[in-house]
């Protein structure tokens, strides 16, 4: 029993170290303008992708709740 309580509070003393570190450390953001650069991009391919296929992905997904049969 005591070698689990004492595995048990190494874990707990390594992750409160690791998170420890990890908000103590460099503040990184992160490359901002190629994430709002990838959420251009797809949103743009969406709106390209819903107009030009919009009506048949509408009958497709309208052809397949309908061929859900409940219970």
């Amino acid at each position: 029993m005591n070698r689990i309580i004492t595995a048990h509070a190494r874990a707990r003393a390594a992750v409160t170290t690791a998170v420890s570190r990890r908000i103590a450390g460099a503040r990184d953001r992160g490359d901002v303008p190629g994430w709002v650069l990838i959420t251009i991009m797809t949103a743009g391919l969406v709106t390209a992708l819903w107009a030009l296929a919009g009506p048949q992905l509408g009958q497709l997904f309208s052809d397949a709740i309908s061929d859900v049969k409940g219970p």
